[in-house]
């Protein structure tokens, strides 16, 4: 049997002792041996690798089957597409779930070790992984009630009754935060009677019972499984809502925080390359919380090595739909990632709607009604949670990005483009790793047919690419999609070799023009400094650069605007610049 280096044995024993008690946690040490045994056997990275954290690093959020072709499985259209457009500038792939699944397209999993058929195989997966690190999903909350392990449960199988949560439906659940507006508990026939299940989403997604040690032992065997399978990076799905208790709000319970630090150490002994990424659509504060704790001596943190920024998308929205930078400037100017270690991971598009509840506190009420009701004149549609009280209040917005920009009643491509460019700017300035939704990269419209098809409004942002005629469109001269496309690669070939935008660099936001976002980037080794500017109005914008003021260098040399290719000589006291409706400057000192 493999031997765990003290530290790890001690996390992990110390872990398991909290969550499962003295008698259990022993019984669970000897099954978790015998799993890290198995997979140190078959796991393997290049010596020497140093992890994917740096300016070139930009991952790409895909569905394995967004891109088709008749007569072709997905995922080998997906790889064509990648390496015809993006080996050049996308270095990670997320590939959001591509395993078997009965709705919710693909959270709802039938089974977590299998390749939908209907998209590939895994020799497919491996393709990608030849040209690009990938990102798997592991959603570990909840299962398919079409999977093998519920329906074992409704068969009334012993092995299998542990595995759910059963609850009778007069107990008191008034304080457990909900993220969806549908009934928590699900009732279901089985052979030993009727059941009510904790179903955290919806009816299909049945969430899995942790205080049953057999579950976690499932699940490490899963996460281990993926790394087998090429897994660099494991994005942790509603990690939030893991472990539930009566009595409390079942939201970033300690339990669950320990069982991400549980995951962690064991990945550290298996595959300390592979990093961990949290998906916790909450307020800052909490969403931060999973970064876990510096260990002592060490520059890391000991649970995820990346957080997502959810205030992000909706702070963007709300500046361009103001022009006024000053909510979005606070917030990120209050930003601090205490380690090298870890980093956040900015987005402003993905799969999900556009979450609201990050915003708030940073946004009030009226400012939020604001993008709702935005949203709704773009043409898109909101959802709603359901609170404590019984009410309700709108969770997150249902739109693609360029939509919610973009008026689509009245398009005018020479202002809809570049505000839609300065709002990506403003994603690939930010101290992280950029994340890029496959619709975001093109300037989707809104899919009202796909809402109509599904019935249900995330569906609006879900819309599935004809390879052929996406080509068609990307190579068509002054078209939406090639505008978007030409215009967006640029800017990653130009970020990729900029130090100043390593995700550790340095960040600081200056106060120069509320209508001008205004960060000021330095590489780790201080040797780069980017000053990124973006115009957040139609209207052109007067910026005076400061450099005493900054703490910038002053004397001869230049500032070169990356994006235009124009030159501005460096001066001592002042110098005024001018931006036009929505451009976006990179500013190096050369």
């Amino acid at each position: 049997m493999m031997s765990l280096t003290v530290r790890n044995r001690k996390i992990i024993a110390k872990k398991l002792l909290f969550v499962y008690g003295e008698n259990k946690s022993k019984k669970i040490m000897i099954e978790i041996e015998k799993l890290l045994e198995k997979y140190q056997k078959i796991i393997s990275f290049p010596s020497g690798k140093e992890g994917l954290l740096n300016e070139k690093d930009v991952l790409f959020i895909t569905y394995a089957d967004n891109f088709r072709r008749p007569g072709e499985k997905p995922l080998i259209t997906l790889d064509k597409f990648l390496k015809n457009y993006l080996v050049d500038t996308i270095s990670v792939v997320h590939l959001l779930p591509f395993y078997p699944y009965s709705s919710d397209d693909g959270f709802s999993v039938i089974n977590y070790r299998e390749v939908n058929p209907a998209f590939g195989d895994w020799c497919d997966i491996e393709k990608i992984s030849k040209d690009f690190a990938l990102m798997f999903d592991a959603v570990v909350n909840h299962i398919s009630s079409h999977s093998e392990w519920f329906q074992a449960f409704k068969q009334g199988e012993a092995a299998y009754q542990g595995y759910f949560i059963c609850m009778d439906p007069e107990t008191d659940l008034s304080q457990v935060v909900r993220p969806r507006a549908l009934p928590l508990l699900t009732e279901v026939e089985t052979k030993l009677g009727n059941r009510h299940v904790w179903t955290t989403f919806s009816n299909d997604q049945i969430d899995l019972n942790y205080t049953n040690p057999q579950v976690l032992v499932e699940m490490i065997d899963v996460l281990l499984f993926y790394v087998e399978h090429g897994a660099e990076i494991i994005r942790l799905d509603a990690i939030a809502y893991l472990w539930k208790e009566t009595g409390t709000s079942c939201i970033h319970l300690p339990q669950t925080h320990a069982v991400v630090k549980l995951f962690r150490a064991i990945l550290d002994a298996v595959a300390p390359q592979v990093l961990l990424i949290t998906e916790t659509n909450v307020p800052h504060e909490e969403n931060i919380s999973y970064f876990g704790e510096l260990i002592p001596g060490t520059a890391r943190t000991d649970e995820a090595q990346m957080v997502y920024q959810f205030p992000l998308a909706p702070l963007i929205l709300y500046t361009f739909l103001t022009g006024d930078t000053r909510a979005l400037s606070g917030w990120v100017a209050s930003l601090s990632t205490s380690s090298p270690g870890i980093t956040f991971f900015n987005f402003i598009a993905s799969h999900d709607g556009i979450g609201l509840n990050p915003a708030r506190g940073i946004l009030n009420e009226n400012e939020i009604q604001a993008l709702v009701d935005q949203t709704r004149a773009h043409g898109g549609q909101v959802s709603y949670k359901t609170n404590s009280d019984g009410s309700k209040s709108v969770y997150e917005l249902n739109i693609t990005l360029y939509d919610a920009l973009n008026d689509p009643r009245s398009p005018q491509t020479e202002v809809d483009i570049p505000r839609f460019m300065a709002s990506q700017v403003i994603m690939l300035s930010l101290a992280g790793v950029p994340g890029i939704y496959v619709h975001s990269l093109f300037g989707e419209r809104n899919c009202h047919g796909c809402v109509e098809h599904s019935g249900r409004a995330r569906s609006i942002n879900r819309e599935k690419f004809q390879r052929a005629d996406l080509e068609t469109e990307m190579n068509k001269t002054g078209s939406l999609k090639q505008e978007i496309f030409s215009r967006y690669k640029r800017l990653l070939l130009l970020r990729k070799d900029q130090t100043a935008f390593h995700p550790a660099g340095n960040q600081q936001v200056l106060d120069i023009n509320e209508a001008v976002f205004a960060v000021l980037r330095t590489s780790p080794d201080k040797q780069a400094m980017i000053l990124c500017l973006v115009n957040a109005t139609p209207i052109r914008q007067k910026v005076l650069i400061e450099p005493d003021t900054w703490g910038l260098p002053t004397g001869e040399g230049l500032w070169h605007e990356l994006i235009s290719g124009e030159s501005y000589p460096i001066i001592e006291s002042q110098q005024e610049l001018i931006l036009t409706g929505y451009q976006a400057m990179w500013l190096k000192l050369v």
